[in-house]
Order: C-alpha cells, then structure tokens, then sequence
C-alpha cells in the first residue's frame, strides 16, 4: 500500500497566498511537534475554491451531466479507497487526536456514509400531481450548488461522510474545511478525491482555522454551509450565513446525553454502554453519556458496578500507539488545560465541592495530555459539570425517585442531541422516549447513530439532521414546475 502523507493534495487549489500564514500541530500523547507548516487558507483561496466548485456545477459540467448510477459509482470507488487506506488515514488523524481504537471506527464510519448515499444517487425522487384545474404539476428535488463542510476535530474521516456523501449523491458539489487540530487525514483525502474519478472542483479540500470557516459562511457564492462545532461559532455561522446571502446551515453543536437507568435495568448492559459513552475518543464525542440518573432501587449496585469498570479503564489509559491502551489523550494542551490543571473545571468542581468526586480528579504525567475518567457524584444542578459540555471524560452520577422527576431533570438542559433509557418495560421506554426532549433517544443503549436513521438535536444542540433520508432534504432545493395543458 503506498503511503498517503503526502499532506496537501488540495485539488484544484493551490494555497499560495498564505505561505507565511500557516498552524502548528503536535501529538497529544506525547506533546511532540508533528508540524509546524499546516497552511491557512485566505480571501484569496476561499475565492478559487468556490470559483472552481462553481465552474464544477455549471450545467454543462462533467458532474451535472453524470446520472445517478455515475455519481454512485465514483462514490463506491472513492468508499473502496478508504477502506484500502483505512490503517493509514486512521493513523494519521491518531498523530493529532490520540484515540488509540477511534481512529478506524470513524473511518469505517465515512465508509459507511458513501456506500449508504451511493444507494440513494439515483432514488431521489420527486412528485407529480394530476392536471386539476388545466394544470400538471410536478415537483424536482434539486441540488443547491457549491456546499460546504466545517468539520470537527473530533472525527475527520467520519464528519466528512456525514457531510460530503448526501451532499454529493444528490449533485452538489462539495468543499471540505477540516479542523486545524486534525488536519493530516482529511488532507490526505485529496489523493484519494483524484483517484476515484471525481471531475475537477467537485470535491475539494481547503485546509485552515476559523477564519478560514468564516469566509466560507459568509461567501456569497456557497449556497450551504454543514458544520459541526461548538454553540458559540455555530451561532455565529448562522449570522454570517443569513447575513451574506441567507444560505441554507446544518448545525450539530453539541450535547449533555441524560443516561437514564431504573431500577429494572440490565445492570451489565446498562454499566457497558455508560462506560463505553464516556471513555470513547477519550470522551470527546457530542454524544458522549456525561449525565447519569439512576433509580434509587438500583443505585448502589450500579455505583459500584460502574466505577470498577472505570477504575479498569483507567488503568488502560495509555499511548495510543500501546498494546492494551483503551483511553487514549484528550486532542491538545488548551483541552488538557481547560479540564484538568490547577482552576480547570475538574479542579474548580473540586473546591466548589459541586458534587462528590467519586474517582479521577486533577492529575499529572510527564508527557502527553492524558486524562483519567473522573465521576462526580450528589452534584448540584447549577454546577458547571452539571449543566454544560465538557468534552472530556468527565460525568456526573446521580439518583432518582421516579418518571416525572427524571423527565423534567432529563429536559432541563439547552442540549438535546441524545438521551438514553435503560428498562426492560417497553411500555415505560416507549413514554420515556416520547417525553425526552431530544433529538435521539436510545432504548438500552446510548451514545450511538447509525446511517440510515436522522442524527441531530433540539435546542442549541443544533439545527436540521444528518444521515438517513432526512439528510438528502437538507442538500436539496424541492422545485415546482406547472404545465398548462389546457392551450
């Protein structure tokens, strides 16, 4: 297999107006510097990009002329060279993100995303509607145009199959802004862009910050923007996107994921999916299960059965590159920093005495950004931990009485991304399910999506979906073309 480090194959841009302009990024098990050269892309760069994505668009384009069987065929081809490369791309986003496991389930994840969309390439169907009144009415689900993808730092691979397969399936023409933080897999997606077939400017990688995102939501010539990123910029996108030339926004910004586990539970199954929804990707994952509500009945055997396998993952918490490590680092130093050093949230928890620290707690190595699993339990519902994302692998524990408590302390959040139910009454999972305020809702499961089913939030947890059908709405215009037929 030939390497894919080669970092820039930017296609067809060529950033050069931003030489001196460029990011550093190092490797958070160790803090050692992997580059210092990462470019950012400027004015000038935004320009060519969408200058050619729009050229890629025009209706006697190559990609404009391709049927649906095409545009699925070049999506098959371009999945099949993912999973050829899946232990490369894997490794180099783990250079940057650290997560020892994560890195080939993301990947496995956009895979997925194309071959899934490649299905729907020729099956976007429209409408047609008898000639009542002298007129025939059908309606067209068309492409927008020029979209483009803000990714997370998170998952590279796995958000860019979230954004560009729909996108692409139905016609569009899509631009991908990777994170500054993990840049080097979805950099090396280029490579892989030219190989599969797809025509000039169709798919394009544009490396940069947020100043880079920033230009994209404000383009006048980008009809949508699909980003996945913290409430703040996602607001701010939604600004910049209405005030330019009110281009259609996706929004996936976050959660606080309500695990709820009563007293009928399967306690093994429940203790699994919790564990494994914090400690994935080092808890850096918008749906992490960082809230726990368990039923008194149940409490104290969940407690102890919980932190024993917390303290198992602890002591699994190592390099990604080891033998045996589950948790891998959280991304960089400011995260690290953020949660875990002296006035971080864990430390400030811990004086504030918002809730009792049941394991974990500020520590330190002497290299890398590593993070134990740290659980707080009694916690007050105004604390810091409480309410807000932390994006690492911090949780708070707590009991409750009954359904209506539970309700109302599932839904008193600003996230609703996801919510878990952990019974083995159907009946009382069904009404659970329907009165969590939350755009997913796992039934003895929790901190999971899958492709063919929408994926998103309520309130600031976002705006529209991604994945399924639902998604294919959100990259396509419905157009209504009426045809007198009574001259």
């Amino acid at each position: 297999m030939h390497s894919l480090t080669v970092l820039y194959p930017v296609y067809p841009l060529s950033i050069k107006q931003n030489a001196f302009h460029s990011l550093t990024v190092s490797n958070p098990a160790t803090g050692d510097l992997v580059s210092d050269t990462i470019p950012v892309a400027g004015d000038a760069d935004v320009d060519t990009a969408v200058r050619y994505a729009t050229a890629a668009f025009a209706h006697n384009a190559p990609w404009r002329q391709f049927a649906g069987v095409d545009r699925a065929s070049v999506m098959l081809r371009f999945a099949d060279l993912l999973e050829k490369h899946r232990d490369e791309l894997a490794r180099l986003t783990r250079l940057t993100l650290g997560a020892p496991a994560f890195g080939k389930a993301e990947v496995d994840t956009a895979i997925g995303q194309f071959r899934y969309y490649a299905g729907w390439a020729d099956k976007v169907a429209g409408q047609s509607f008898p000639a009542d009144g002298g007129l025939y009415k059908i309606v067209r689900n068309e492409p927008l145009g020029v979209v483009a993808g803000i990714i997370p730092w998170n998952s590279p691979i796995a958000s860019t199959g979230l954004k560009a397969a729909p996108a692409l399936a139905t016609g569009n023409v899509f631009i991908l802004k990777p994170s500054e933080k993990t840049p080097l897999a979805a950099a090396a997606l280029g490579k892989l862009v030219l190989e599969a077939g797809f025509p000039p400017g169709v798919f394009q990688v544009v490396q940069g910050d947020g100043s880079t995102g920033a230009l994209f939501a404000s383009h006048p010539d980008v009809a949508k923007i699909s980003f996945t990123g913290s409430i703040g910029t996602g607001k701010a996108i939604q600004i910049m996107a209405a005030n330019s030339n009110l281009k259609r926004v996706t929004l996936e910004l976050g959660g606080k994921s309500p695990a709820v586990v009563f007293d009928d539970a399967n306690l093994e199954n429940a203790v699994e999916w919790c564990v494994n929804g914090l400690t994935t990707n080092s808890g850096q994952i918008c749906f992490a299960a960082t809230r726990l509500y368990v039923q008194a009945g149940i409490f104290p055997r969940f407690l102890e059965a919980y932190r024993s396998a917390l303290e198992a993952k602890a002591k699994a918490v190592g390099h990604p590159q080891d033998a045996g490590t589950q948790v891998g680092p959280v991304v960089d130093k400011v995260q690290y920093e953020r949660i875990n050093s002296i006035n971080s949230i864990i430390h400030t928890a811990t004086s504030e005495r918002s809730g009792e620290l049941l394991i974990g707690g500020p520590g330190d190595r002497p290299k890398g950004y590593y993070i134990e699993p740290t659980i707080f339990t009694n916690t007050k519902d105004d604390a810091f931990i409480y309410r807000e994302e932390i994006f690492g692998p911090v949780a708070v524990l707590n009991q409750f009485e009954d359904e209506a408590e539970i309700v109302q302390r599932s839904n008193n959040s600003k996230y609703g991304l996801m919510a878990g139910v952990f019974t083995q009454d159907i009946n009382r999972a069904l009404r659970i399910s329907s009165a969590i305020d939350s755009g997913v809702v796992g039934v003895n499961c929790i901190s999971t999506i899958h492709p063919s089913t929408p994926f998103g939030g309520t309130k600031e947890s976002g705006v529209g979906r991604e994945c399924g059908e639902y998604a294919l709405r959100a990259y396509t215009e419905p157009k209504t073309v009426l045809i007198n037929v009574t001259y």
